[in-house]
């Protein structure tokens, strides 16, 4: 007790004027009645109400540590997330206030080391980040960070899909996200890191760039028939490069069609049309001539137009071009590939090539397809002399998976089992 006497002396030292000696008799008689209490009558072995640190609980088990925005940091991005380390960590919270102390709506993620607003922070506002982590001691730790954000940036970059708020899409529909402007490749991942993709049921996909302004995503196998997908770009107020920033968040539910895949074989002239698995028509075709070949491959419908006009005396000169008018139009390519009705060609179909790189069916034919497929609905054409090339149209699906994953900008994950064991199967490009 000597030690705790010294302690209590030493207090009472640090005390002014003439009540210091009366301050200290009466912590010297406070000291030995202790003394006299802790030597006599107690149960052995049981500790006293003493604890270490002079009478402060013990600390904590776990820790936290604010990583990112650091205390007092100005000018942060719109965009910042919350990133943190723990210790010893059972379980861990976060709250993020503003500076009238309302709580903003957020998200761990997965890997437990940040959380996310739920949507782009207020540009010149003042927040509160609190990290609380708790170990198996039930002693909670905290870590704050009070950080101020940007002025709104004058440089912002929009972002738009081509899909809609609850469109229904054939089974091969990529999501396709748009830049306003180039990003540059040291900031793709982080793009991509701000990018989701939920579908119910849960099916494995990844993000590809196709250019540094467009970006898509495609599940390993086709999307199954009747799947929901939601799919959100958190890119308000993130750093684009070269001072520009995201200008808002952009979210899109959309729904899968039926399962509706057309097959055209050049040997037979036939196309064969499926729904859900099962055969539902077999039509006779037309398809490209040797001087103008179809292209082999598997394509996506980009869009139908039940009546339009063909105009080709830019790209084949007077001699050659040609303008017509088309019913039950459905692009397949950029460079002019369609499925469409071709009433002059219905003596050919499904014996000689006499179009000019088009699947030419008949009138009533081109009226069937046209009234059961949707935007998304993959054909895949087979033994022509010419390949599809890659980028003419939506060729997601004339990659392979393999090659697919290599223009993610992030590692592709493989998921531990293949949710969609059950869903259609994506054609081999090279058939």
């Amino acid at each position: 007790m000597r030690a705790v006497q010294d302690q209590l002396i030493r207090r009472g030292d640090d005390r002014r004027g003439g009540r210091r000696r009366g301050i200290t008799a009466a912590v010297l008689a406070a000291a030995l009645a202790l003394t006299s209490a802790c030597t006599g009558g107690g149960d052995a072995g049981k500790p006293s109400g003493w604890q270490d640190g002079g009478g402060q609980p013990a600390a904590p088990k776990a820790a936290a540590t604010i990583v990112e925005p650091k205390a007092d940091a100005k000018d942060v991005p719109a965009s910042t997330g919350i990133t943190f380390t723990t210790k010893d960590a059972q379980e861990t919270s976060v709250e993020l206030k503003d500076s009238a102390g309302e709580a903003v709506e957020g998200k761990l993620a997965a890997d437990g080391t940040s959380w996310l607003p739920a949507g782009a922070l207020e540009y010149g506002e003042t927040y509160t980040a609190t990290v609380t982590a708790t170990g198996d001691d039930g002693r909670p730790a905290t870590a704050t960070s009070t950080f101020t954000t940007m002025a709104k940036p004058g440089k912002q970059v929009r972002i738009t899909s081509f899909l809609g708020d609850d469109q229904v899409v054939g089974v091969g529909m990529p999501l396709i996200v748009k830049f306003g402007r180039a990003i540059p490749k040291d900031y793709r991942d982080d793009v991509q890191r701000r990018m989701t993709v939920t579908s119910t049921p849960a099916q494995e996909g990844i993000w590809h760039w196709v250019s540094p302004t467009e970006i898509r995503y495609r599940p390993k196998k086709f999307w199954q028939a009747g799947s929901t997908v939601s799919y959100r770009v958190q890119a308000g107020g993130l750093p684009l490069g070269d001072g520009w920033y995201g200008r808002a968040d952009l979210t899109v539910d959309i729904k899968i069609g039926a399962a509706v895949i057309m097959t055209v074989d050049n040997k037979t002239k036939r196309m064969t049309v499926t729904k859900n698995g099962s055969v539902v028509k077999t039509i006779p075709v037309s398809l490209g001539k040797k001087s103008t070949p179809s292209s082999s491959g598997t394509m996506v419908v980009i869009e139908k137009l039940r009546k339009t006009v063909f105009d080709t005396f830019d790209e084949l000169g007077p001699e050659e071009g040609y303008r017509t008018k088309i019913d039950y139009a459905q692009r397949l390519t950029w460079g002019g590939e369609f499925i469409h009705a071709a009433p002059w060609s219905e003596g050919q179909q499904g014996s000689v090539n006499v179009s000019h790189g088009c699947v030419n069916v008949s009138m009533a034919n081109g009226a069937w397809l046209f009234a059961n497929t949707r935007i998304g609905d993959p054909i895949t054409v087979k033994g022509t002399e010419r390949k599809l090339q890659n980028g003419n149209g939506w060729t997601d699906w004339n990659m392979s998976w393999e090659e697919y994953v290599k223009g993610s900008a992030l590692p592709y994950e493989p998921a531990g089992a293949d949710p969609d064991a059950s869903g259609e199967p994506a054609p081999s490009p090279t058939a």
